[in-house]
């Protein structure tokens, strides 16, 4: 039999090609090792700039242009927030708050969720009302809370109602914002498959769109504890629970600026917190699985 005879150049591409080959393999490994690894710098640098804004704030007082019990320290403000948490008011409000937080904007989700996928399938339906939620979007939440209270009186359903029409809307937003990126090949797809509309919006516009939607929900969220918070302060009294709103209002009342400091700051940590622990890793997750994070987890 004759010999086969490997050519040269087909040899030298089968090496080039296995070469490419695992240097693929190599980056794949090294990106995998990576994404394990503890970026510090993520940690460093916002712990470095915290601690600048408490020089830059210590820095202000001490000029002595204002009177300390207008513009407190921060070792004032931190010996009210420690006074505070010694009495258990800290622990009390912040829990009423987030328990009310975490049901309002579950309800929310709950509820926005389905007026969103009905409008971003039915074009109809979203001519109609696409303008309304818009400007239920813009419109300042804390201007239900005098209506709210008048239909409800001084109870939770006051404040609940405040965070529905902060929420929903930013939910049903960013979810038809997020079936508008959906390339068309997707419904095609499902078309060809036979999908019914509603498969279609479950199966196909719902999974397509989770960008976009959880970009609404971490914006409805924010608009849910911003209008939580109007809410608290505006609403007090009667069967109201006592939350970080109250706390904040009950340190303008006595003019404490201590209290209204630390209110402030434990609503803003609260706040950075949920952020952190939960919608950043949700969409942390969500970018890798769909490969749109390869470049910044470096």
């Amino acid at each position: 039999m004759p010999e086969t005879v490997t050519s040269p150049l087909l040899k030298s591409g089968s090496d080039d090609e296995l070469r490419s080959l695992e240097a693929g393999l190599d980056s794949l490994q090294s990106d995998a090792v990576e994404r394990h690894r503890i970026d510090w710098s993520r940690i460093l640098l916002p712990l470095a700039a915290f601690i600048v804004l408490l020089l830059a704030w210590q820095f202000y007082v001490s000029l002595g242009l204002r009177r300390r019990d207008l513009v407190p320290g921060p070792l004032d403000v931190l010996g009210s927030l420690g006074a505070l948490w010694h009495e258990g008011t800290v622990q009390e409000a912040v829990w009423t708050s987030l328990q009310r937080g975490i049901i309002g904007f579950t309800v929310s989700i709950v509820v926005g969720t389905p007026i969103g996928l009905l409008l971003s399938q039915v074009r109809l339906l979203r001519r109609a009302f696409g303008p309304l939620i818009s400007g239920l979007q813009v419109l300042p939440s804390v201007a239900w809370v005098p209506a709210a209270i008048i239909w409800f009186g001084l109870t939770d359903a006051t404040v609940y109602f405040v965070m529905f029409m902060g929420a929903i809307p930013s939910i049903i937003n960013g979810l038809i914002a997020g079936v508008d990126q959906i390339p068309p090949q997707y419904r095609r797809v499902g078309q060809i498959l036979g999908a019914s509309r509603w498969e279609m919006a479950l199966n196909v516009v719902l999974p397509a769109a989770l960008p976009g939607y959880v970009g609404g929900l971490k914006q409805g969220w924010a608009f849910s504890w911003r209008s939580l918070m109007a809410a608290e302060i505006i609403a007090m009294g009667g069967s109201l629970g006592f939350g970080l709103g109250s706390l904040l209002e009950q340190g303008r009342q006595l003019s404490d600026m201590g209290i209204v400091m630390s209110a402030i700051l434990v609503i803003l940590f609260v706040g950075i917190a949920v952020e952190l622990l939960v919608f950043a890793p949700v969409e942390k997750r969500l970018l890798r699985r769909r490969g749109l994070l390869a470049g910044s987890t470096r």
